[in-house]
């Protein structure tokens, strides 16, 4: 029965994108509420079973990150912080959906199995000998342990002795209805999850205003939500995407986008922007979904240009990915977050700009223009070194938390 269940779950993250909305909403609620039904379906599928428990280093300066390791990002910020201080180990923990995507983590607990006491037990007995704690996403570490309740854990790790501190991805902690007022691609209220999500972010936001531990966003916009936070960018590894192959140099350019969310990244909206260049040939597209992350290295080298997003004026993993393989990225980011971060980094995000209106006018221009691509291309990985490879985002955690806590 589990070896059915397992090529089933193999099969389904290779098509997850392709799936009907409703599918990938059940999906997501299993992460969401792992004691709701679909919760307790896997853990009656998949059973509770043996579950890793974290490790505890023996070093000076313990930070555990956990649970949602979104794009391996809890992953490499541990690994960020171990490089830049000699008296610190990490350890990331993420909690796994049966059928989620595959990211590298230290402790990979599957969902089914936070319903055990055995597991909350050890895991709660493991986690209060670090000296930092770093939750993201406002999700509970601890299964039942503390009635899923992120105050309650929070207030149980500093009775411990344990520095806390929060760090918000993205859905979590940003408010559909203001974005709605920001831009008007937004992707609420057409998202189908948008009364969750507003329903999510209102109770978030309540409650880091309440605890006002030290407090991260891993994208700048997220900061029109969360004005006391602190920008940590989010760490790719950007040896894996260097590329030596050349950009616009032969006669078909040739245009990808790749999309996991394709409401939330305005993916139905460029094709009927690229079809008379698509038509006339001047232009190959590809709409990449359903590929694992070992794959993209590939095939971002492959192509000239990457169409990020367009409707949340902001940019994450998969702009930072194509930048680093140093392709021309095209996008839609908000006036105001360019020029936050020109001012925090003293260097302009060099994604090309463009919105669902004014697509097809930049590419063409970029056509016209295969020197000032090559520019913006060429800009890429020097971003990426500055602000995504980990030195940043180690530093801001340290200096913002970890050291004054100490």
């Amino acid at each position: 029965m589990r070896r059915h269940i397992n090529a089933l779950a193999g099969w389904v993250i290779r098509h997850r994108t392709r799936l009907p909305g409703w599918v990938n909403r059940a999906l997501d609620s299993a992460a969401r509420d792992p004691d709701g039904l679909i919760g307790r379906l896997a853990h009656r599928a998949l059973g509770g079973g043996e579950a890793p428990v974290t490790d505890v280093p023996d070093s000076p300066l313990r930070v555990f990150i956990g649970p949602t390791n979104y794009s391996g990002q809890g992953y490499r910020w541990a690994r960020a912080l171990e490089a830049a201080e000699p008296d610190l180990r990490a350890r990331n923990m993420e909690i796994v959906l049966p059928i989620g995507f595959s990211f590298p983590a230290d402790t990979a607990v599957p969902v089914a199995s936070t319903s055990s006491p055995e597991w909350q037990q050890s895991e709660w007995d493991a986690v209060r000998r670090f000296s930092h704690v770093l939750i993201e996403a406002e999700r509970p570490l601890f299964g039942r342990l503390f009635g899923r309740e992120v105050s309650a854990e929070v207030a149980a790790l500093e009775e411990a002795g344990v520095s806390v501190a929060f760090l918000s991805h993205g859905t979590d902690i940003r408010n559909p209805r203001e974005h709605a007022r920001r831009t008007p691609w937004s992707p609420y209220p057409e998202d189908p999850r948008t009364a969750v999500l507003q329903e999510d972010a209102d109770a978030n936001l309540e409650l880091l205003t309440r605890l006002r531990r030290p407090t991260f966003v891993s994208t700048p916009d997220l900061l029109d939500d969360l004005p006391w936070g602190i920008w940590c960018p989010v760490v790719i590894d950007a040896d894996r995407f260097h590329t030596d192959r050349p950009v616009m140099a032969e006669d078909r350019v040739r245009i990808i986008h790749s999309s996991s969310s394709p409401v939330q990244k305005g993916s139905h909206l460029i094709e009927p922007a690229l079809a008379p260049m698509i038509d006339s040939g001047a232009v190959d597209y590809e709409l990449v979904t359903g590929v694992s992350s070992d794959r993209m290295p590939g095939i971002l080298a492959g192509a000239d240009i990457v169409l990020d997003q367009f409707r949340l004026g902001s940019y994450g993993v998969a702009a930072c990915e194509a930048m680093a393989a140093g392709r021309v990225v095209v996008g839609h980011v908000l006036p105001d977050i360019r020029d936050r971060i020109a001012a925090e980094i003293g260097m302009p995000l060099p994604i090309v700009e463009a919105d669902p209106d004014t697509l097809r006018e930049v590419i063409a221009g970029l056509l016209d223009d295969p020197e000032s691509a090559r520019a913006s291309a060429a800009a890429g990985p020097r971003f990426v070194e500055a602000v995504h490879s980990g030195t940043r985002s180690a530093e801001v955690l340290l200096n913002a938390w970890i050291r004054a806590s100490d």
